[in-house]
This record gives structure tokens, C-alpha cells and sequence, in this order.
């Protein structure tokens, strides 16, 4: 039995990106023979992004106001527990990720080793020759550590928005997703409510155009914030 497989592409002022990215995704699927749907989350892009969407007949849902990253790909996820997806991937719109990864991404949700995989640049540095800035390494390292002491599990790429889900994770993140640092907050949750969540070996690559969503004037109110939800999250009592 074929699994069904969402992509959810959050887009913000991605005009000179999302036409590549979905044609690479179709591309794959056609010299690979499988079926990775798409759908793209306009998130009130103020471009042309919704014209290339709209003429090139891409799957899309347009939100009418910006809500962020953590509104627009909650957006995909109440998408896909609404269609009845067994599998949703995150994928970025800005051309970082590789769509020949995807298949590592599923293979343990498809063995029923993990309710949730992280594509990950850092736990086989071999494979990503981009690693991105020696700051924002520290920066994760840095969660990654506060993440470890409130769950007693490391996780190395702690902000990857290479993400895929199981039916069970998207059900949890249909209901329940944060608006703010939704990477770390979310995999944090999983764990701690008894979620087998794993991380495997991606390659990345820099945007292709357009700018980062993590501008560095906010790196510093970034981090502190994000520690302080990741401690939040370990307050709480969850039920496993």
C-alpha cells in the first residue's frame, strides 16, 4: 500500500525561489516514480510570489496576513490531517533543501522507528558542505545543550526546518503549534510527551535568493527567547 506523502512548502517573499524548488521536486518525482504531493503556503507574501504560484498551476493556500513560519506550516499540517496524509515533510521554499533527501527522511517513520525525523547538517558533517555561520553553529549548539538538559536527549540540529511527521505528529501538530522558534519548541514537546523522534544525515544548501526570515540583529533576542521556551516546555507536565 503507497503512503501518501505532503510536502509543505512555507513560502514568505519567495519569488525567486519557489519556481526552482517545485520544479526540482517534480523532476525528482517523475525520473524516480514516486509521488511526493505538494503544497505550497503563501504566508501574505507581499511579491510576486502568488502570481508564479497561481501561473504555474502550484498547489497553494494563500493566508491573508503573514503569520510567521509557525502559522503557515501549521496551516500544512491541519491540511494534511484534514486529507488524511500518513506522511508530512517540511521543506523549505528558499532552495536549501534537496528533494533526493526526503527518502532518507521517511525511511524510519516507514519502519515505525521514528514518529518524527530532523534532517540533519551536523551529525554527518561529510554530507552538508553548508553549515552555516560559526555563530549560528554556536547558537544551536547552544539549544542543542539546553535542549538535552530538558529531555535527556541531544538533538545536533536543532533548528532544521527539514522535518518529516507520521499520522500521530500530524494529528499532534494540527491541534497544537507555536507561532514562535516552532523548530526547537515542537521537537522539545515531542520528546518530552513520549515521541520517538530521530535525526538523520541531509545535505544543504545557501538560500538562492531573498533573506533570511533570522535577521542577525534579532540573533541575540532570538536566543535568549528560544531558551526560555525550551525551559517552559520542560516545566510542563505531559502525559507519555
Amino acid at each position: 500500500m503507497k503512503k501518501k506523502i505532503l510536502m509543505i512548502i512555507p513560502a514568505y517573499n519567495e519569488e525567486k525561489n519557489i519556481l526552482s524548488v517545485y520544479e526540482a521536486i517534480q523532476e525528482y518525482n517523475q525520473k524516480n516514480k514516486v509521488h511526493y504531493e505538494v503544497l505550497v503556503i503563501n504566508d501574505g507574501s507581499t511579491d510576486h510570489t502568488e502570481q508564479i504560484l497561481k501561473e504555474h498551476h502550484i498547489p497553494y493556500i494563500t493566508l491573508v496576513h503573514n503569520l510567521g513560519i509557525g502559522g503557515a506550516v501549521q496551516t500544512g499540517y491541519k491540511y494534511a490531517y484534514e486529507h488524511d496524509y500518513d506522511i508530512a515533510i517540511q521543506f523549505d521554499g528558499d532552495g536549501q533543501h534537496d528533494v533526493a533527501y526526503v527518502k532518507n527522511l521517511i525511511v524510519p517513520i516507514l519502519k515505525q522507528q521514528a514518529d518524527f525525523v530532523i534532517g540533519s547538517r551536523f551529525i554527518d558533517k561529510s554530507v552538508s558542505k553548508f553549515q552555516s555561520t560559526k555563530a549560528r553553529q554556536m547558537g544551536i549548539r547552544l539549544i542543542s545543550t539546553t535542549m538535552r538538559m530538558v529531555t535527556g536527549k541531544k538533538i545536533y540540529d536543532t533548528t532544521s526546518g527539514f522535518r518529516a511527521a507520521n499520522k500521530k505528529v500530524i494529528q499532534e501538530f494540527a491541534r497544537n503549534y507555536p507561532l514562535e522558534y516552532p523548530e526547537p519548541v515542537t521537537t522539545t514537546e515531542l520528546i518530552k510527551k513520549g515521541y520517538q523522534v530521530s535525526e538523520v544525515p541531509v545535505s544543504m544548501k545557501e538560500r538562492e535568493g531573498g533573506v533570511s526570515s533570522i535577521r542577525s540583529w534579532k540573533n541575540a533576542y532570538y536566543m535568549i527567547n528560544v531558551l526560555l521556551s525550551i525551559i517552559m516546555v520542560g516545566i510542563r507536565r505531559y502525559k507519555s
